[in-house]
């Protein structure tokens, strides 16, 4: 425990109790990363069957609990519900008065910030934003990858700030301060980039399973609808090169027919993806159209595109 001099310097106590709502994906990704951190995460409220196997996983030590009974008995209350429960779940936590007034209370979604805690803060919560800009896809890789994740973290002053810093700090995270006006934006950013490049790159698989179809080379994997094929492996040294150039270069990365005005390749992939399937062509054009505004390039290319 800090002295009351040095609460600017390392404003977290050493050891909290800790409550989650819910042993989601997300949830229980946290409290596995605070026990290790020394925390002692002792409930959580959890429902479905997935959420209590990764409960009795993740966290054997912790008792399931009612929501209530959780947010009641916690000195660090993370609420780790969709964005859509969240709102009905502070305000069934309010009106039941199940938080203690000097209670930590830290909500993981992306696109709010601490207002939507307003009900707890009113019973005297500290309330916090603290979403990890990661994917959770509930199993082991998501504890690896949240010590390499930022986190998005926004609170309502400089005390709050400096505890939400050191709790990403001691979860091996890399804490990013949001203002509370930009969580939308914040949100909508990491949203576009990641959620969106899944189904570009399904999209891409989908096109590359067609053209590889058929008669192969001698051993040869057959070309089917399974993950992690043919496909994939040839699109990932390219698609993971391309990223890391664009997070690298910028604009600078753009390669290609798009980025080189070739009105001819471009017009030949649409009537390619069109025959394949007009919604990958559609996802095409409007990728493409974006790809050539960055590029500034041919602007025939940009008339083709926008269906001049």
């Amino acid at each position: 425990m800090t002295s009351d001099k040095d609460v600017w310097s390392d404003p977290a106590p050493a050891r909290l109790t800790v409550g989650i709502v819910s042993a989601g994906r997300v949830g229980s990704a946290l409290g596995a990363a605070l026990e290790r951190a020394g925390h002692v995460v002792f409930g959580v409220s959890a429902i479905s069957d997935a959420s209590l196997r990764r409960a009795a996983t993740r966290l054997p030590d912790s008792q399931v609990l009612p929501a209530e009974d959780v947010a009641s008995r916690s000195e660090l209350l993370i609420l780790a519900v969709p964005d859509s429960e969240l709102p009905g779940l502070v305000a069934g936590l309010a009106a039941a008065n199940a938080v203690r007034p000097g209670t930590i209370v830290v909500h993981t979604s992306g696109a709010n910030g601490v207002g939507i805690l307003a009900p707890l803060t009113a019973l005297g919560a500290l309330p916090l934003a603290i979403h990890p800009a990661m994917t959770f896809t509930g199993h082991d890789e998501d504890m690896a990858r949240l010590g390499n994740a930022c986190f998005g973290i926004t609170a309502a002053d400089d005390i709050g700030y400096a505890i939400a810093q050191s709790l990403v700090i001691e979860m091996g995270g890399e804490p990013v301060r949001v203002s509370e006006e930009h969580r939308t934006l914040y949100h909508a950013a990491l949203a576009h980039g990641s959620n969106h490049l899944v189904t570009l790159i399904v999209d891409a698989v989908e096109a590359l399973r067609a053209a590889l179809s058929g008669p192969g080379l001698l051993g040869q994997q057959v070309i089917d609808d399974q993950p992690n094929g043919l496909a994939e492996r040839m699109l990932a040294p390219l698609a993971s090169a391309a990223l890391d150039n664009a997070l690298r270069r910028g604009p600078a990365a753009l390669t290609g027919p798009v980025a080189r005005g070739d009105v001819a390749a471009v017009a030949a992939h649409l009537a390619a993806l069109e025959a394949l399937n007009p919604r990958l062509a559609a996802g095409y054009r409007a990728q493409s159209l974006r790809s050539a505004e960055r590029a500034q390039t041919n602007p025939d290319l940009i008339d083709l595109l926008e269906g001049r």
